[in-house]
């Protein structure tokens, strides 16, 4: 809420959008509604009911007839652009097109034709602005049922982003984001990996595979490094790994050199403080630390094992890389299996929120115990 917003003006805003969603929910559960009838249900005027019917009407999301309102007919779904042999339409908004998010994608094509469901899909960016662009021209556009987003978060724009989409009056589920505890998004629903519990996985492999100093190299620019150094953080402290002179960069921190010096500063620190593998996010990243690793003549893993975090592309590298690979299909299987409950089931169903586990894809650049110990021997390859 604007600073300048009136407390009885988004207390009416408020009541407004309860009273469009009973509305939507009385008309998924029986077809049709009255205006007479909901407004007595509701304890309202009729001319109130006529005003949520004109709104909801104005977004293509149910037609008017005397009296009342019903949902669209498959003619008016035809004529706006929906398939008449789909029971509900749902935009998709995700951030990328070309990396991680096709998976994702096709997890949720597959299970919206199970379901009989027509998914619209809108390529965005890592930017909130554009993220409520993108979710705005379906609304405006498309006579959507439902939202699948996988929205910017960061900062106030990303926070008044996730306040916008938990206040829309149609249901919204999260795919890969998880809203943080200080926006009371309490309508959004999600489902995400637990990437924290990924780079646990590959710290443990990691020490059983003789390593005692365990880095970590990350983008903070991503929404998935914080949850990634959160359970790296957490597995060296179950594996009484000191935190202390520990190798944690972050990529966006880079050296005025650009990745090629930032590379050598991480090598730096390795051979100070005796690291001898390396959990990096994302595996495109691994792959080009990997490359500079060869390239100064350090052996993998001999050196310094590596895992990396995603496997879009760890498996192209020389060595393959060992990657933890996040569920991609079935994070987008299991968004819309969330959608297609929520509209079937309305405000009466609980808001689900669903980690899913990722697994570890173990190759040849993390296993083996290190050859010989780290310090002295990456700080001579510089």
């Amino acid at each position: 809420m604007s600073p300048d917003q009136p407390v009885e003006s988004a207390g009416k805003s408020l009541f407004s959008l309860q009273r469009r969603e009973r509305l939507m929910e009385e008309l998924r559960a029986h077809g049709a509604i009255t205006v007479r009838d909901i407004a007595i249900k509701m304890g309202v005027s009729e001319l109130t009911i006529r005003r949520d019917v004109n709104l909801l009407a104005d977004e293509g999301l149910v037609s008017r007839v005397h009296g009342g309102a019903t949902l669209p007919s498959p003619l008016d779904r035809a004529a706006t652009g929906r398939a008449a042999t789909n029971s509900y339409s749902i935009g998709m908004v995700v951030p990328s097109l070309d990396y991680y998010w096709p998976q994702v994608i096709s997890g949720a094509r597959a299970a919206a034709e199970e379901q009989n469901l027509r998914i619209l899909v809108r390529g965005s960016t890592y930017d909130a602005a554009d993220n409520r662009r993108q979710v705005q021209a379906l609304l405006d556009t498309q006579n959507i049922d439902g939202l699948i987003v996988a929205p910017d978060m960061g900062g106030e724009h990303g926070q008044d982003l996730l306040r916008w989409l938990n206040a829309l009056p149609i249901p919204v589920v999260l795919a890969e984001r998880r809203a943080p505890a200080e926006v009371p998004a309490h309508r959004l629903e999600w489902v995400a990996t637990d990437h924290a519990f990924g780079a646990g996985m590959a710290a443990r492999h990691l020490w059983q595979e003789g390593h005692r100093r365990i880095g970590c190299l990350t983008d903070s620019s991503s929404p998935t490094s914080p949850h990634v150094v959160r359970g790296w953080q957490q597995a060296l402290a179950a594996l009484k790994i000191p935190l202390k002179d520990t190798v944690h960069e972050d990529s966006v921190k880079q050296a005025n050199g650009g990745r090629s010096a930032h590379f050598d500063h991480v090598l730096e620190l390795c051979g100070k403080t005796g690291t001898t593998a390396m959990l990096v996010h994302s595996d495109t990243q691994a792959v080009a630390f990997v490359q500079h690793c060869v390239d100064k003549g350090l052996q993998v893993p001999g050196d310094i094992a590596i895992v990396g975090y995603d496997d879009e592309v760890a498996y192209l590298a020389e060595p393959a890389i060992s990657a933890v690979r996040p569920p991609k299909q079935y994070v987008g299987k299991v968004a819309v299996q969330l959608m297609a409950a929520r509209l079937a089931e309305g405000r009466m169903r609980p808001v689900h929120r669903v980690e899913l586990n990722p697994e570890l894809i173990l190759r040849d650049s993390s296993i083996g115990a290190p050859r010989v110990p780290a310090t002295g021997v990456l700080q001579d390859s510089l």
